[in-house]
This record gives structure tokens, sequence and C-alpha cells, in this order.
């Protein structure tokens, strides 16, 4: 993806105030595919996936736009077979638009209709350039473009979704920034993350700069390399495997005391039926486990909680669980009848953590959870 490309389309409605949406749609996913090594090659049962138009509406857009003068094409042939179009789009220096972009007779010509981009083949179904050249190519391909794109934002969101005081404040601004930084630079603002934030926190600082900040000011440069002992620290990011496992090993003590309750309450709680006991537990769940509140609290604004580095090793004990699953739904029962607080919403997350094999499995999780703790001394004391 050109992202000089993307915001030249994005331009285009305010210029041709009369451009239909499905017009747009189809110079928009043109601009997507666009690539500034390679060029554009999209199928054209590529656009229609992307923009769910039919191939006569997507052949008679790409004529429309080459008609405004926006786009142009070369037509492109893998051995017999007919391959995908070459596209040229009207930001690109070397642009030059047909001759018969923006003449109001075109269409009653018929020159619209001869002008129409070639039909791709049928098994051409991929986005990926033709090969048009016989010699090695040096530079990357459009694919390995977007899946070295994909690594870039899975570095940044590793550190962006537990970045202290973040509270889902825009990011957009510091991935751009993240991108303008050398593939060094970029893994060594990864690797020196933790102990940078360890350093803040060994200094008391009550703020931590924005991620915006922290690349391009580079704070990692001064942040003195960390010696060959074990980390004291680590993060657990929110409804992972060992932010779960701290949560279910806190579950599992006795519940707090829950303040005097008063009024109307206190009645509600004091009658020996369901309604009573429904009330108790309700109440067990909102003050019983403090510490679990203060996590899920967290959890909300995608923050998550310092541990110690031993406690990794409850991650084997957990099994991811699909959200809204039958699992999920067995799990919810399991904290509704024993009064504790159930998790906030997850978002976008696809599953969250649990003990192995169920609620039927706690029992087996609780004993290993013992013999955890035993051969740590404890454990690490981890903290919200």
């Amino acid at each position: 993806m050109s992202h000089a490309a993307t915001k030249w389309a994005f331009d285009q409605p305010e210029l041709y105030r009369d451009m239909k949406p499905s017009e747009w749609a189809v110079l928009m996913v043109l601009a997507d595919c666009h690539n500034p090594v390679n060029g554009c090659f999209p199928s054209q049962d590529y656009i229609c996936s992307k923009t769910n138009l039919g191939e006569r509406a997507v052949r008679d857009q790409l004529a429309n736009l080459r008609e405004r003068g926006l786009i142009a094409w070369d037509a492109a042939r893998e051995g017999q077979r007919r391959g995908s179009n070459r596209y040229r789009l009207g930001f690109e220096a070397d642009f030059q638009p047909a001759k018969s972009a923006g003449r109001e007779d075109a269409v009653s010509t018929g020159e619209t209709e001869r002008s129409q981009p070639a039909e791709s083949d049928a098994l051409n179904r991929q986005n990926l350039p033709p090969n048009l050249v016989r010699e090695p190519v040096k530079e990357p391909d459009e694919r390995e473009a977007r899946e070295d794109r994909k690594k870039i934002e899975a570095a940044f969101w590793r550190m962006v979704k537990v970045w202290p005081q973040q509270n889902g404040l825009p990011t957009e601004r510091a991935l751009r920034q993240f991108f303008d930084l050398a593939a060094d630079e970029r893994a060594e603002a990864e690797r020196m993350f933790p102990h940078w934030l360890a350093l803040l926190k060994a200094q008391s600082k009550d703020h931590v700069p924005a991620p915006y900040t922290y690349f391009r000011e580079k704070l990692w440069a001064g942040v003195p390399e960390p010696s060959e002992e074990k980390p004291t620290a680590i993060v657990a990011p929110p409804f992972g495997p060992v932010w779960s496992a701290v949560r279910m090993r806190a579950l599992l003590t006795p519940p707090a005391e829950a303040p005097p309750a008063k009024g109307f309450m206190a009645a509600l709680i004091a009658q020996d039926d369901a309604k009573g006991r429904q009330a108790r537990l309700t109440r067990q769940a909102m003050h019983g486990w403090p510490k679990v509140n203060r996590m899920q609290e967290a959890a909300e604004s995608r923050r998550g909680i310092t541990v110690a580095p031993e406690l990794e090793a409850l991650a084997a004990l957990m099994e991811p669980v699909p959200v809204n699953g039958d699992l999920w739904a067995l799990w919810l029962a399991e904290h509704e009848k024993r009064g504790w607080p159930w998790l906030p919403d997850p978002g976008q997350m696809p599953v969250v953590y649990f003990p192995v094999g169920g609620p039927d499995g706690l029992e087996a999780f609780e004993a290993a959870i013992k013999h955890e703790d035993k051969g740590n001394d404890g454990g690490g004391r981890e903290a919200a």
C-alpha cells in the first residue's frame, strides 16, 4: 500500500463532486494496491471482491476513471492467458492520461466502451504483479511489502497495548513515527522498551511519555544496557494467559469481607431465599476480590499488570477460550455460581484464557498453583 496513493485518492471526491460512491470505491482499491516500487496490478476479480460490485460495474467504473484522466492501464499477458492490467494512477510522475480523458463527447462517440480494460483471466485471482521482466527482481514484491508492514505494525502494538497511561489515546501519529524509523531503530526501540519503563519506575516518574514522543526522540537511547541478570518484572497483557492465570489464582483465595450493607440491601441480603442468595453473591463479586477488580478496571483501558518473571510458567496451565462460545458460557455460569466478578468486555479479542479443561479443571489448576507457589516461595507479587 502507498500512503501517497491513498491520500491522493481520498482527495478526488472533493475535486469531482459528481463522482459516484462505486467509482470512488474502485479508485480506493487501486490506491490500496499501489506499490511505489512495482506499481498496481489488481485483477478485476480482486476489485470485485473488495467493492462488492459486479464485473461489469467494475469495468464501467474503471472506464469512467480513465475518462476523468485519473487512471490509465497497460494490458498484460502471461503466455496464452490474459494477465492483470498494470494500472497507472494520476499522481505518479510518469502518468499519461488517455487521449479521450476529459472530453465530454467520449461517451457519445463510443470511446468509453472501446477503452474499457481487458477482462482479467479467471484464473488470475491474486493481487500480484505479472512477470513483466526476466531479470531477477531486486526489490521485494507487493506481498513481501505487505508482510513487512504487518510485522512492523505487530511490533508497534506489542508495545502500545501495554503502554502505561495510554488509556485509549489516538495512536495514528505514533504509528507513522514508528514506520519512519530505520529497521534497526525499530528493533532497538522494542528491545529497550521494558527497560525504559523499569528505569522510569525506578526514578519514581509520575508521567510516562507518549509513544509518539518515545519514537520521535528515541528515548530508548538513554537507557543503560540491561545486565545479563534475569529481569525483575515483566508486563502481562490483559486477557492473555499470564494475566488470566494471575486473576484466576486470586479468585481461588477466600473473599474479603464486604462493608456492612444498609437499608433495603441489608434486608435483601438477610433473606433466606434465592433472591437473598443472589444478592449476597452479587455483593461478594463487588467487594470480595479488590485486587481482581483493579486488574479488570485496568484491562478496560487495555493496561496489563506487572508480574514476577517466574509467573510466566503459569501460562502453561491456561487455554484459549473463544469469546461467546460454549466454553465461554460455562465459565460465565461458574463465575455466577461462585460469586466471582465476571470479565470486562474484551473488545476485538477473539479469545480469552482460562484454566485448561474448563470449570471441571479448576481442581487441577488449583493444585498446580499451590505447587508453583511452594516452589517459588510464594511466587512474585504482582501489581496492576
